[in-house]
């Protein structure tokens, strides 16, 4: 831990802000005619870079991680990961340091040691370049996802990314060769691929509930007037104080916010593990709300308003299969991410009403499946029956997490699952839930849709964002490490936690941090001398803990060997 340079960088002056405005539309995306369908050409491989496919890195007792974003989503990130055993969380950045201060409370709530605090435009380049830190994860506003996340990776760190992750094909290619040349995870934060019933259906199609799976939908359907004056306007290109979300709205066409659909269905049709999308075609109305909103904010005409008011993306797989997403954050109309899956012997749906349908027959000559009654292909099974084939079919990741995920939350918990598993695999060294390759081809609908609308709603081919590895693994699953791997790296993670609440306590750390913050000189010698001492002590305390757990058992094995004698 390197926490002598809190007080050195809690007061960081800001940098001049960043003018930086990424569009939908890549400068360098090289495309060509192909009978009516627009090819999107797939860059070659840079020599040397190897595919990131199943990729893996070497087991981490303890995650240190950074947070870079802290507005809307950062905080409930920075809370959630404190619930999380076997994390140091390292550092806090933000434009505005007020915001990373306050998510220390969530740090002295949990017992955990202050974190390093950076601040202004640039703050996160400061941030990248410390050696402690395995993780950055980056929750900021939509611009700045792919430079700071650009800016991880090539510092070397692991990098997980809020959606949509890269907001044009550029992007997403640049950081593609960036987790390829630096072997360094880079995962698409989609908290949708780990809803309760989502994770449910999946397992049930895994299983072949629901036959073959041939269409799915999915949607982002959610009228965001009550929160378009909570985004952040950045003074260096927003001078109608719009705010981030409803300028890019403004000026970008396509879906531009497809992952929350698109994630979990993708999931379930194995795209790059065995298939993958080939063509799209996407249409969307003319914007009438948005540009309303413009107009009522600023007090003068807007002449062009980009983003319809609904978008409808259709895609087909090289195995036949078709997806169709839709996004509306204009209209008055319920919350709706649709999950929709159509297969050859049954039928899931989440929105706007929760519900499976089953053929009895196939049920009836299927090993495992649950004894329902009365089941109608023409309709939705009844609740008892729900009930029993959910139970039945419980996704592992529900089963393990479950009852801690409704305790910390996060959307429902689905932001607790996403965070833990991406811990669980990094501490056991196996793939990550989601990789880079997810990430591309999840977020290039913005591009790619825009492409096709903007000439006549034509087919656009989809790059290999592989480029010939879509085919290498049979099927999407979760990793999961051998039952006696786990107990022990769990073992571990809850020691290292423990420890650490342990010498802050000790050291009086949260104490001195506060006085320190005052900017006495003796208060601040005073803070960075103890947080100095912390690995030490986290150390003592880890050695400590194992002494009187190795002595505890030592002393049941003597009474137990005692009892036993006695008995005979």
């Amino acid at each position: 831990m390197k926490l002598n340079r809190v007080l050195t960088l809690a007061f960081l002056a800001l940098f001049a802000v960043s003018g930086l405005q990424a569009q939908s539309l890549s400068p360098d995306t090289k495309t060509r005619w192909d009978k009516g369908t627009l090819v999107v050409e797939s860059p070659v491989r840079p020599e040397g870079q190897k595919h990131v496919v199943g990729l893996t890195a070497p087991k981490m007792k303890t995650v240190r991680v950074a947070f870079v974003g802290l507005g809307m989503r950062g905080p409930g990130a920075v809370s959630r990961f404190t619930y999380i055993p076997g994390v140091e969380i390292v550092a806090l950045c933000d434009y505005e340091a007020e915001r990373a201060e306050k998510c220390q409370k969530a740090l002295r709530k949990a017992g955990l040691a202050p974190a390093a605090i950076y601040s202004g435009a640039k703050g996160y380049e400061e941030l990248c370049k410390r050696d402690d830190i395995d993780l950055v994860y980056v929750a900021t506003d939509w611009d700045h996802h792919f430079p700071v996340a650009k800016c991880a990776l090539e510092n070397g760190k692991h990098t997980a990314i809020e959606v949509p992750s890269a907001m044009n094909l550029q992007q997403c290619w640049e950081l593609i060769n960036l987790s390829e040349k630096t072997r360094k995870h880079c995962m698409i934060l989609e908290n949708c691929c780990y809803d309760w019933f989502e994770l449910d259906a999946l397992n049930m199609a895994q299983k072949g509930i629901l036959g073959e799976v041939l269409y799915a939908k999915g949607a982002y359907i959610h009228n965001l007037d009550p929160f378009w004056d909570s985004y952040w306007s950045n003074p260096a290109n927003d001078p109608d104080k719009l705010g981030w979300r409803m300028k890019y709205n403004m000026e970008n066409r396509g879906d531009v916010y497809a992952t929350h659909g698109l994630g979990p269905v993708a999931q379930v049709m194995d795209i790059h593990r065995g298939d993958r999308f080939t063509t799209l075609v996407a249409m969307d109305t003319k914007s009438v709300h948005g540009r309303e909103l413009v107009e009522k904010k600023t007090g003068k005409p807007c002449p062009e308003f980009r983003n319809g008011d609904h978008t409808t993306t259709l895609m087909r797989t090289a195995n036949g299969k078709v997806v169709e997403i839709q996004h509306n954050v204009m209209n008055p109309q319920p919350y709706n991410r649709l999950f929709q899956l159509n297969g050859t012997r049954g039928f899931a749906n989440k929105y706007p009403v929760e519900g499976f349908t089953l053929e009895s027959s196939h049920m009836a000559g299927t090993d495992g499946a649950p004894d329902l009654e009365d089941l109608d292909s023409h309709g939705f099974m009844s609740e008892e029956n729900m009930k029993k084939l959910r139970e039945t079919y419980r996704h592992p990741i529900i089963k393990k997490y479950g009852e801690m995920a409704e305790k910390v939350g996060g959307h429902g918990g689905m932001d607790f699952f996403m965070d833990v598993r991406m811990v669980y695999c990094l501490q056991n060294g196996l793939p990550l839930d989601m990789d880079v390759y997810d990430m591309a081809e999840w977020c290039c609908l913005a591009e790619l849709g825009s492409l096709s609308m903007d000439n006549n709603n034509c087919s656009v081919a989809f790059p290999d964002f592989t480029r010939g590895h879509w085919n290498d693994v049979k099927g999407y699953k979760h990793a999961w490490a051998t039952p006696e791997q786990e107990a022990a790296t769990e073992a571990a993670a809850e020691a290292y936690t423990a420890a650490q609440k342990t010498a802050v306590e000790k050291l009086n750390l949260w104490a001195l941090y506060d006085a320190a913050k005052e900017g006495d000189a003796a208060a601040v010698k005073a803070y960075e001398a103890a947080a100095a001492q912390l690995d030490a002590e986290v150390a003592i305390a880890e050695k400590a803990a194992a002494a009187a757990k190795a002595a505890a058992e030592k002393a049941y094995a003597e009474t137990y060997s005692a009892v036993e004698s006695a008995q005979k």
